[in-house]
């Protein structure tokens, strides 16, 4: 019979690759969680990681393990969310999401929730990469694609709309009257080599030149244009933010994209993060069109 803190113990060594790294977020000293891993792996009889100079690495066996150990988890969730009742939502969610979004759209959304929800903790972690939810890295994830593979559930939280944008001031120097006249003029934008994901990859899709001046932070972006840096393209959500700015040819270029909602599978039987992802994408889709109507 496998014991459930065993088990606990072991997705945080392969969810952190390092007996430190689980033991910081078990908030227990990294000799006992290598006991509790040594007493696992003698219950089962197999070799759950193979030690190396990069950390720990599971072993054919203990990829075998995770689902089930997963699945244990959600069960645990479940119950613990059973007994606590339905009433609010409490606890510390943790939030993955792209860096323009986390800038322009959440803070106003997560005030709100965790204003009806006074015992709610959100944690929003803006990077612009993709999060690995295996790894625990955020309980849940907003991605700018929807992902084709991994134990996952995934709901569209909202569309969006980008257009070509510039500085007032920028653009009374240097008229735009259409579409020829963008290769003349210099262009801020992605680190080429750094575009995460292909749905980010705008310039390439509307013919535009090589940057001139890049960058992998959406609010850096936005911020050079804001300096009359050129024309780059922006998320209608973010210009009420740079009232400096102002589209460029919006009726001869426009983007359409939108975020997913990603969660792992097992997550599903979770109520408090199943209430949560419903608020979310009811306030997200509500705030897009009050951000887009005034853009």
């Amino acid at each position: 019979m496998l014991d459930w803190d065993d088990l606990r113990v072991f997705l945080a060594v392969a969810r952190t690759d390092s007996l430190s790294g689980a033991g910081r977020r078990l908030k227990i000293d990294p000799a006992t969680v290598g006991r509790r891993i040594a007493r696992l792996e003698d219950g089962i009889g197999a070799r759950l990681f193979a030690k190396s100079p990069q950390g720990y690495a599971l072993t054919e066996a203990g990829t075998r393990l995770i689902p089930h150990a997963e699945r244990a988890e959600g069960a645990a969730l479940a119950a613990q969310e059973t007994l606590s009742g339905p009433e609010g939502l409490t606890g510390q969610i943790r939030l993955g999401a792209p860096d323009g979004c986390a800038n322009y759209l959440l803070p106003q959304v997560l005030t709100r929730l965790c204003d009806a929800n006074p015992g709610l903790e959100v944690q929003v972690v803006a990077l612009p990469r993709v999060f690995n939810l295996s790894k625990r890295e955020a309980d849940m994830a907003i991605g700018v694609s929807r992902p084709a593979a991994g134990r996952l559930t995934v709901q569209k939280l909202t569309d969006y709309r980008l257009h070509l944008a510039a500085s007032r001031t920028w653009l009374a120097a240097h008229p735009v009257t259409g579409p020829e006249d963008l290769r003349a003029h210099p262009f801020v934008g992605y680190i080429p080599d750094m575009i995460f994901d292909k749905e980010l990859d705008y310039l390439s899709e509307i013919g535009a030149p090589a940057v001139r001046l890049a960058s992998n932070s959406i609010p850096v972006q936005v911020n050079l244009l804001r300096q009359g840096a050129g024309i780059g393209v922006v998320h209608d959500f973010a210009l009420p933010a740079a009232p400096e700015l102002v589209r460029v040819l919006p009726d001869r270029i426009s983007l359409t994209r939108s975020f997913w909602l990603i969660r792992h599978a097992d997550d599903t039987r979770v109520a408090r993060l199943n209430r949560f992802a419903d608020l979310l994408i009811r306030e997200a889709r509500a705030e897009m069109a009050n951000l887009e109507s005034i853009a």
